[in-house]
């Protein structure tokens, strides 16, 4: 019985535009998705008994609402005949409330790895479709490509944005999603770009960023220390920032001037989620009978 290692990397919103507001309360987004070199690692092993177990390296992810046993279940429940034991096991790094993805990610990599798993007759565009039920996010990981994205997050174009090096705070603060987007507050009126493919940073911006800022002032004060290194940006609804750099080494300076209260880290930007490639490579898993 082969055990499957994956990655559930991070992405970052390059920028996060909110464009308007449906009539179900949901945002019309516009944001260009960049995965990165960092994040979660999540460990499938078949079983011999026709089971489902999860663990954490964080015992309080390793709960039965985690997204990575709803997305498991979500198969489950889909393919009655298909699925077979497994334990899974989350090496949790990135934080929760972080705008990093971070839940999203690994409820896609469980997706596409127990597809593969448990040879489930689902197309990439039909696991997405399963995923988004569980958060707008999933599509972008399970489609593994960079992404310019509207709709609500969902509707998405690839893309090829520069893959420079970032410096990713987390300020120790925890933001609520659902608190920013009900916010009286927060914009939700940009006007769309004209032409998505001519994004440059200084004439896009993250909507959420002042409200966050205002609503927790240790989001404020990363960014404003970032400013010293280079443009900062929040990315999601946050709590993380981050800012670019042409080359690791001064990101890795910056890193190294962290104060002691944040949580920081340097990655690459990457136009390809790792996990798709990893499982492109792995040879057929022996399953039990």
């Amino acid at each position: 019985m082969a055990v499957l290692t994956l990655p559930a990397v991070a992405k970052l919103n390059l920028f996060l535009h909110i464009i308007g507001q449906r009539d179900d309360g949901y945002h019309r987004l516009e944001t260009l998705f960049q995965f990165i070199d960092y994040g979660d690692t999540l460990t499938f092993t078949p079983q011999p008994e026709r089971t489902l177990t999860f663990t954490c390296s964080q015992a309080q992810f390793a709960t039965a609402d985690n997204l990575v046993l709803q997305a498991a279940r979500l198969l489950q429940h889909r393919f009655p005949t298909h699925w077979r034991g497994v334990h899974v096991h989350l090496d949790k790094r990135l934080p929760a409330g972080g705008g990093l993805g971070g839940g999203s990610s690994d409820a896609a990599t469980t997706l596409l790895a127990l597809r593969h798993l448990w040879q489930l007759p689902l197309s990439t565009a039909e696991l997405a479709t399963l995923g988004l039920s569980l958060g707008a996010d999933i599509p972008v990981f399970i489609h593994g490509r960079a992404a310019f994205a509207t709709g609500i997050g969902e509707i998405l174009t690839p893309a090829t944005p520069p893959c420079p090096w970032y410096l990713v705070v987390h300020p120790g603060v925890t933001v609520a999603t659902p608190t920013v987007f009900k916010h009286p507050d927060l914009p939700r009126q940009t006007l769309p770009l004209q032409d998505w493919t001519q994004w440059q940073w200084e004439t896009t911006r993250n909507d959420c960023e002042q409200l966050v800022s205002q609503l927790h002032p240790e989001v404020a004060n990363a960014l404003a220390w970032l400013l010293e290194y280079a443009p900062p940006r929040l990315t999601g609804t946050g709590a993380c920032v981050f800012a670019r750099f042409d080359s690791e080494e001064p990101a890795q300076q910056a890193l190294q001037a962290l104060p002691d209260k944040w949580q920081g880290f340097v990655a690459q930007g990457l136009n390809e989620n790792p996990v798709c490639q990893h499982l492109r490579q792995a040879s057929t898993v022996n399953l039990p009978d």
